[in-house]
């Protein structure tokens, strides 16, 4: 499968999934086939969706898998209702969802699936940004920004005095609650008068349509539109700047706004053959296909781990529900478990 098919395959779907919240895989399969229930993070969704649809061929319709698009939040409550079996997620797992799944008696294991760059972006028509640094995005989007900062010379007075239009991730994602938490230092802390959304799509569309627009969303979303919008450089406080790209998550350069990626599985899910079978396909085909859908994978030995820690039933958590930036994958996967 060509990246190209893999990235429109990704966008398409989650437009259709925006109305019905989900989405069977492309392989046809019995109405008797075992189904298993994804939902979720709609950064994550673009892997997830690529290793159903190669699952399910290769197990020539033995089974169905679907994949929904409920915002990492609302992933974690299907999860913790019972309703998935895996909950995609673009943040750790928080102090209250541990809960909410403790009270229903669900437990879970956390299984890094890849990396991501959290990647500012402007309309390809903007023409006056050239970097922005973590005090103009605190600017922009802090709580008290709301109602007073609307255009850009009021971040610098050598931007125009235009609108600035902004498009981010609604309350209930993963990427809302990372951005905020590396950015303004407490997760969820950010204005409300913007244009939100949990579907990427709808934030990448409002993007190229404004010229004054800013917005954020994972890198695999603006990979697959820059032609029609610009990544800005994160300017750090020496003065040297640094895009988002593979070789600045991996060397640990792009912070605060790279981080993991996940995957959640159900203790009960995960005692079924036919979940066991996905999740160890998802952690040795899966690093593949997280790059050919513009993620950064995992490193081998880290995907090698992550697979240990599943075959071995390692349940709980490694960050104890707190959220936290900048870890690496190599000290996230050394933690104990938190249960």
């Amino acid at each position: 499968m060509t990246p190209w098919r893999l990235a429109t395959l990704a966008i398409a779907t989650s437009v259709a999934l925006a109305g019905c919240g989900e989405k069977n895989g492309s392989a046809r399969t019995g109405a008797d086939a075992p189904v298993i229930r994804i939902d979720g993070s709609s950064t994550v969704f673009p892997i997830a969706e690529a290793v159903a649809e190669e699952f399910q061929v290769e197990q020539r319709g033995a089974v169905r898998v679907t994949v929904g698009l409920s915002g990492t939040g609302g992933g974690f409550k299907k999860l913790c209702r019972g309703d998935v079996d895996i909950s995609n997620a673009s943040r750790p797992i928080l102090a209250e969802e541990m809960e909410m799944c403790r009270a229903a008696g669900i437990g879970f294991m956390e299984l890094p699936v890849a990396f991501d760059a959290i990647t500012v972006v402007v309309n390809s028509q903007n023409d006056w940004v050239k970097s922005v640094s973590i005090e103009d995005l605190r600017k922009m989007w802090e709580p008290e920004a709301q109602g007073r900062i609307g255009s850009w010379n009021q971040i610098r007075p050598e931007w125009p005095d235009a609108p600035l239009m902004l498009f981010g991730p609604g309350a209930d994602s993963g990427t809302f609650d990372y951005f905020t938490e590396a950015v303004m230092g407490k997760a969820k802390s950010s204005r409300g008068d913007y244009t939100a959304s949990e579907d990427d799509n709808v934030l990448v569309q409002g993007v190229e349509n404004n010229k004054n627009a800013l917005g954020y969303f994972g890198y695999a979303h603006y990979a697959s539109h820059k032609d029609r919008m610009r990544a800005v450089p994160i300017e750090k406080a020496d003065g040297t700047q640094t895009v988002p790209s593979k070789e600045t998550v991996l060397d640990g350069s792009y912070q605060p706004l790279s981080r993991p990626l996940f995957i959640y599985v159900s203790d009960k899910s995960a005692q079924r053959p036919e979940v066991r079978q996905l999740i160890e396909f998802y952690l040795t085909e899966g690093p593949a296909l997280a790059e050919q859908v513009g993620f950064v994978s995992l490193p081998e030995h880290a995907a090698q781990m992550s697979l240990e820690h599943f075959k071995a039933n390692r349940m709980g958590t490694v960050f104890g529900g707190v959220p936290e930036v900048g870890v690496t994958i190599d000290e996230l996967l050394k933690r104990e478990a938190k249960l």
